[in-house]
Order: C-alpha cells, then structure tokens, then sequence
C-alpha cells in the first residue's frame, strides 16, 4: 500500500512539470537548410535551428555497396555549455568523435612477465596440437 502512494505522488509531481496539455509544443524555427544532391548516390546538407542545433552531413556510395557518410552535430546543453560530435559512417559502422563520449581507463599496471609468458605457452600449446591433429 505505501508504494502504491509512493507511485501516486511521484507520478503527480512528474506530472506538475508537465507544460499544460503534457505536450510542449513550441515550434523551433530552421534558421538556414541547404541541400545538394550533385550526383545519383551523393548528397550534402546542413541545417541550424532556432534552438541552436547546427548538423551537417556530406555521404556518397561506398566503394563496396551501402554509403559513406561524414559529419558532424551540435547543440547546447541546458547549462550553456556546447555538445559537438563529429562522425564517419561507412563499412566500418557508425564512428562518432566527441569529447562527451566515454573513454575507458588505462590498465592501472602492467602485466606480469610471468602471465604473459603463461600466455605464450598456451598459444604454443595451441599449435602443437593443432600440427599433431588433436582437438582443443
């Protein structure tokens, strides 16, 4: 019962911040749209809307089939600040490049000659039984 009311208040708090109707609808003006399509499978176009969004793109066929797309975005965030990210489409996948974007830490220390000579032997292993004929 108490996180039925829990449930019920916090709905109705979320709800409270809610312009009226539960839908903003305030129209964001596009301040500058260019597009250019020079040739079957090439494009380039950018945008800027009233908001601040800014996106651009140019693609083209890959040499391989599917498309090569690269470009870039931005757009600010509530405390002012710039959000830019940058990005290469093509066989690859998808490749942003953003300050924003998570970086894994480095290896705190590093590996123990022991380990990788643990890890030597195995490969070794590996092979030699590979060349005899029996199974991993």
């Amino acid at each position: 019962m108490k996180t039925v009311i829990i449930i019920a208040l916090i709905s109705v708090a979320a709800a409270a911040k809610l312009p009226a109707g539960g839908v903003d609808t305030t129209q964001v003006p596009i301040l500058r749209q260019n597009q250019l399509n020079p040739e079957l499978g090439a494009h380039n176009f950018e945008f800027e809307s009233g908001n601040g969004i800014l996106f651009q793109e140019a693609g083209k066929e890959g040499v391989a089939g599917g498309a090569t797309r690269v470009g870039s975005f931005s757009y600010p965030q509530e405390d002012g600040s710039l959000v830019e990210v940058k990005f290469v489409a093509d066989e690859n996948g998808f490749q942003p490049d953003s300050a924003l974007l998570p970086v894994a830490p480095a290896f705190p220390h590093p590996i123990p000659q022991f380990v990788l000579d643990q890890i030597e032997f195995a490969r070794l292993e590996d092979e030699r039984k590979a060349r005899e004929g029996k199974t991993l």
